[in-house]
């Protein structure tokens, strides 16, 4: 089933798509986290507002919300050729670290930039190298503690896309502190319109994940491509990573990060960067800051007021944000220095 979260006179509503693509409501107040709190309380709640369709609104005229407010945004970086792209970015000699192979490695995003499908993305203050990254993200249904990588696959509810939206200098020069990422990342994640149970999915599993093309665009033009099944790590194994030593809950986000691009991508590219050898280049068109490490400053302009990025993944939907202008940083000053 899909689900989807759009604005009405009478407040925001959660609503199951119908097989006409109609949202159809589900009662007020209903929020996806709580829904999924209970088995099977969300698919019964579905059933009954397809059978008495109280309130319906077309697809097309509806405006959407992110599906959830989610109360933890994981996010991890799982795609070998995205992670030794960055890395170049600081180092150029660089590559995949051998902790990639040791550890699902995330960092905790801020539930607060959460937007929607459509809405506007500002420029965080400062920034001058605003980057997207086209992603997925597993979405926690069952509360669970030190789960075992088995046990996680029943804990993970479905998914949604995931813009995870970047100011790079603003992250590159707050992560010489050996912290962070953190403003280099607080001022937009958007999410995709819809949430995908994950028995949707099922016919299309493929490796560590599910055989899907990814794409982004900006200004129409297509950037990057791939697939959701080069992830070196599975959902379910974030979801153990996650849960270890703490508890992961009912609405938390897990994100995949960054997959690589590559309009000419093909099985040579992706073994390469799965064996650890070296990446073909000719050709590739990835994720900003990734094409900037390997390629110069020069691949891309950042993103700019007046740009749109969409990003999708198949069978999940999309975004389709425009940056517009942002704040000015406020200035600061330490309490005193040597």
């Amino acid at each position: 089933m899909r689900f989807a979260r759009h604005r009405t006179q009478r407040g925001p509503r959660l609503a199951v798509l119908d097989a006409e693509d109609h949202l159809v409501d589900l009662p007020a107040h209903s929020e996806l986290p709580a829904l999924l709190a209970e088995d099977g309380r969300l698919a019964d709640t579905a059933a009954t507002a397809l059978r008495t369709r109280l309130r319906v609104t077309p697809l097309t005229t509806a405006d959407l919300m992110a599906p959830l407010d989610p109360p933890t945004v994981r996010d991890f970086s799982i795609f070998p050729e995205h992670t030794a792209g960055i890395v170049k970015t600081l180092d150029p000699s660089g590559g995949t670290p051998p902790e990639f192979w040791e550890i699902p490695t995330f960092y905790f995003s801020h539930p607060y930039a959460t937007i929607g499908p459509h809405d506007d993305v500002p420029v965080p203050p400062g920034a001058q190298r605003f980057d997207y990254e086209l992603e997925a993200a597993a979405v926690v249904g069952a509360a669970g503690s030190d789960l075992s990588v088995e046990e996680a696959a029943s804990h993970i509810a479905g998914f949604v896309v995931l813009n995870d939206f970047s100011a790079r200098d603003v992250q590159f020069h707050e992560m010489r502190m050996r912290l962070g990422p953190a403003k280099g990342k607080d001022t937009a994640t958007a999410l995709g319109g819809f949430f995908v149970t994950v028995d949707v999915l099922r016919e299309r599993r493929s490796g560590a994940s599910f055989d899907l093309t990814m794409e982004v665009r900006v200004n129409g033009e297509l950037l990057g491509s791939d697939r959701l099944d080069t992830m070196a790590w599975s959902f379910e194994a974030l979801a153990a990573y996650a849960s270890r030593g703490t508890w992961i809950r009912p609405g938390d986000l897990l994100g995949s990060g960054t997959c690589p691009g590559g309009c000419g991508r093909d099985d040579e590219l992706s073994q390469a960067g799965t064996h650890g050898g070296p990446l073909p280049v000719e050709g590739e068109r990835q994720v900003l800051a990734e094409m900037w490490g390997r390629h110069g400053d020069d691949f891309h302009r950042p993103l700019q007021p007046g740009d749109t990025v969409t990003t999708s993944v198949e069978l999940l939907g999309e975004t389709r944000n425009r940056v517009v202008a942002g704040t000015k940083p406020r200035d600061l000053q330490p309490w005193s220095r040597p």
